[in-house]
């Protein structure tokens, strides 16, 4: 199964952020327990690609690992010699396209207008991140594929428990949950990490009651 389809058939990538070469593990087979084996670990990370090693190095078997906020190729390169599997964008930057379409690496670039998407995709974006996606809502994005059904749309921004389902019935394939799910810096104790497997757990109980 190709990573991408293993996204959509998941529906969960957890994004990461001020994790760390010594948290980075514990959190990852946390969330793999939980059955959330998409990540993405983003790319403002102090020491990032050391943490993206350790990460590959440690869990790479049990969890697809991506770095996330990629902003131009320079950074793209740098996380895919590190061990990234794919890349995630808040923006859609043509450059950073057109360098992980040549490595054969997974992009999922943000975008926002209808504009923006058929861009994406006229440059071999396979699937696309709408972001902020709590600035519009789930019936921006099924407006937006009505006449884009091509698009294989991930979701970012504000996604939640209670909303998480909203957005997937309306033809999103993947959600990104940040801080909702994992939050690097509150995790201090063995207890903390139970918790986060047990959210983990949450949302992927939810997905499967669609």
């Amino acid at each position: 199964m190709s990573l991408i389809d293993v996204i959509k058939e998941n529906k969960i990538v957890a994004v990461i952020r001020k994790a760390n070469e010594e948290n980075i593990v514990p959190i990852l087979e946390a969330l793999a327990k939980g059955g959330v084996i998409s990540v993405e670990i983003t790319a403002e990370t102090p020491n990032v690609t050391r943490v993206i090693e350790t990460a590959v190095k440690h869990v790479g078997g049990q969890v697809n690992i991506g770095a996330g906020t990629v902003l131009d190729p320079e950074t793209a390169r740098q996380v895919i010699m590190a061990g990234a599997t794919f890349i995630v964008s808040p923006t859609l930057n043509l450059e950073t396209l057109k360098l992980t379409n040549r490595y054969g690496v997974l992009n999922i670039p943000g975008v926002l207008t209808p504009t923006e998407i058929q861009t994406a995709y006229e440059h071999g974006a396979q699937m696309v991140k709408v972001f902020p996606a709590d600035a519009f809502g789930p019936n921006y994005v099924k407006n937006i594929l009505g006449p884009l059904p091509h698009v294989q749309a991930m979701v970012t921004g504000g996604i939640t428990l209670d909303n998480i389902n909203e957005y997937l019935s309306k033809g999103c394939k993947a959600v990104g949950i940040g801080s909702n799910l994992v939050n690097a810096a509150s995790l201090n104790s063995e207890d903390d990490y139970k918790q986060l497997t047990e959210r983990a757990k949450q949302y992927v109980a939810k997905v499967a009651e669609l």
